[in-house]
């Protein structure tokens, strides 16, 4: 087939799928909390959620934990998680880079944060917060390195509007363009993850998701 014929024909399939996931969206983030629910730790005295966003996650954690500190570097997402938790006591959102937190957690959670961060310093701080048993739970985003990130990424491709239209069946008509949270490319793929975890959090658990996410598991040993 003609080089011009395929792009234009993948250009169309692409500008459908748009049109498609904004008539019918969902959150790939928040579909995630629940992964994170089934996997908390026993013990749960404070939680810790970094990249807090629109405070959706630290209010659920909020029922789970006695104590939830939540930051964001976007003083906006910090102020709307105070917002929406400002009915729980127990929940503090404030502005704050997360190597500026302090103390010990139970249980940190980043959903959609870690490719922000530098991996080293970040799995390094994670292991300095958590106390012994406590666990990191992380959604991530990587990019692509080889043939079969590359086919995960089809697949979330492909299954991307059909999640869409079983999640939100009716569609949006006037979606609003543009995201309102802070985002970035990812720059670490999955070899850069799985290699940084081996140096710091040994034996943590990976796993590709649909819609272009991975989890991250760790449970920190006795001291």
């Amino acid at each position: 087939m003609d080089h011009r014929v395929l792009g234009a024909a993948l250009a169309r399939i692409v500008a459908w799928l748009h049109r498609a996931n904004r008539r019918h969206p969902w959150s790939h983030n928040d579909r995630r909390h629940r992964w994170i629910a089934r996997r908390l730790p026993d013990r749960r005295g404070a939680a810790l959620d970094v990249g807090c966003g629109q405070g959706l996650l630290a209010w659920r954690l909020s029922h789970r934990f006695a104590r939830v500190l939540a930051i964001d570097v976007d003083g906006r997402q910090a102020a709307a998680t105070a917002a929406r938790c400002a009915d729980r006591a127990n929940v503090t959102a404030r502005r704050a880079a997360f190597d500026e937190a302090e103390g010990a957690f139970d249980c940190i959670t980043m959903v959609a944060v870690l490719h922000h961060l530098d991996l080293d310093d970040a799995l390094a701080h994670v292991r300095r917060l958590l106390s012994p048993g406590g666990r990191l739970l992380v959604v991530g985003l990587a990019r692509p390195s080889g043939s079969v990130d590359l086919a995960w990424d089809l697949l979330s491709v492909a299954t991307n509007p059909l999640i869409g239209f079983i999640l939100h069946p009716r569609p949006v008509l006037d979606a609003p363009s543009g995201d309102p949270f802070p985002t970035k490319e990812p720059d670490v793929t999955l070899r850069d993850l799985r290699a940084a975890c081996a140096r710091h959090l040994p034996g943590a658990r990976f796993r590709r998701r649909l819609g272009f996410r991975h989890t991250i598991e760790w449970t920190a040993p006795p001291r």
